[in-house]
């Protein structure tokens, strides 16, 4: 069973009872389901996620004048109800998980993951919040929300960034990918600084991944899900293969020049889907004049007048 629905599944049978019976007035304040960090938020949890944070849980977020009058004493009864359910015993929180359940305070959430009560309120927010935060801000499933509050910064967050911050974004990326990829592995290789060669590569794997997620408008989550997630995205999922092989394939001189090649293949898919969304129509091949190209769609002057590798 999928931490997703061990968490429902988990709050119909005792936290609806145990909320309807001891905060009948608040019953329709409360809102309750399970968003946030963890692997179960994302449908990723499996058998080897169970060695730790994985137990019959849920999270409930009131307002910070709910909260007041009975947030203590509902953390109280929620850590009253059962420790075992479907024979799943809630017991093997690790340090990093003792606090992603239980009663929260609305804005305190949001806070805590995106540094803002509300989420991102202005450019600067926007750019400096990491988006594994907001991805984790979006994830999971709220069980039920009455009141709508929490729902209401949620639904927000889930329309995706501004235009010109997806722009922004994207230029930058463009930028990086021809950078690390297109033009400082072959020279490292050139230079036989191999170890600076792996780390361009790396560069190039993570920025492609992430213009995959900005293409899907998507936030992209942590690092070791963006592979897993980007296989349940609408598109751009066919570069998952080719960029496993610049990650895991050796370094032999047949597999170095096959890297320039597939990098190359690469940048030209990204190219033709840049040019496909019309935010550039250039003819190069080459894909940093395609981000500053990019970044000439940018209405907002203060965004345009960022560096190009800021995003």
């Amino acid at each position: 069973m999928k931490g997703l629905e061990l968490s429902k599944r988990y709050y119909e049978t005792f936290g609806i009872p145990m909320i309807k019976e001891k905060f009948p007035d608040y019953e329709s304040r409360i809102a309750v389901g399970l968003v946030g960090e963890g692997s179960e938020c994302f449908g990723f949890d499996d058998e080897i996620s169970k060695d730790h944070d994985f137990e019959p849980s849920f999270c409930m977020w009131l307002t910070k004048e709910d909260y007041s009058r009975i947030g203590e004493q509902l953390q109280r009864e929620y850590e009253q109800l059962p420790k075992e359910f479907c024979g799943i015993t809630r017991q093997n929180s690790s340090h990093y998980g003792q606090n992603r359940r239980g009663v929260k305070v609305i804005g305190q959430f949001y806070e805590q993951l995106l540094g803002n009560e509300q989420g991102p309120q202005d450019f600067r927010d926007w750019l400096l919040t990491p988006e594994y935060s907001l991805a984790c801000a979006v994830n999971g499933e709220v069980f039920r929300d009455d009141l709508g509050e929490f729902t209401a910064i949620r639904n927000r967050l889930l329309q995706g960034m501004p235009e010109d911050i997806w722009l922004k974004k994207m230029s930058a990326t463009a930028v990086k990918m021809a950078q690390s990829g297109q033009y400082n592995f072959a020279r490292c290789i050139n230079h036989n600084e191999v170890g600076a060669a792996q780390i361009a590569l790396t560069h190039f794997v993570e920025e492609t991944l992430h213009m995959c997620y900005l293409l899907n408008k998507t936030y992209m989550p942590y690092y070791k899900w963006v592979f897993k997630r980007l296989r349940q995205l609408p598109s751009h999922k066919d570069l998952l293969l080719p960029l496993e092989y610049l990650l895991c394939a050796s370094n032999e001189q047949k597999d170095l020049e096959n890297k320039q090649r597939v990098i190359e293949e690469i940048s030209k898919y990204i190219i033709i889907e840049l040019k496909n969304l019309g935010v550039t129509d250039g003819d190069w091949d080459y894909l940093e004049p395609h981000g500053f190209e990019i970044a000439k769609k940018i209405k907002d002057e203060a965004i345009k007048g960022l560096h190009i590798l800021q995003g």
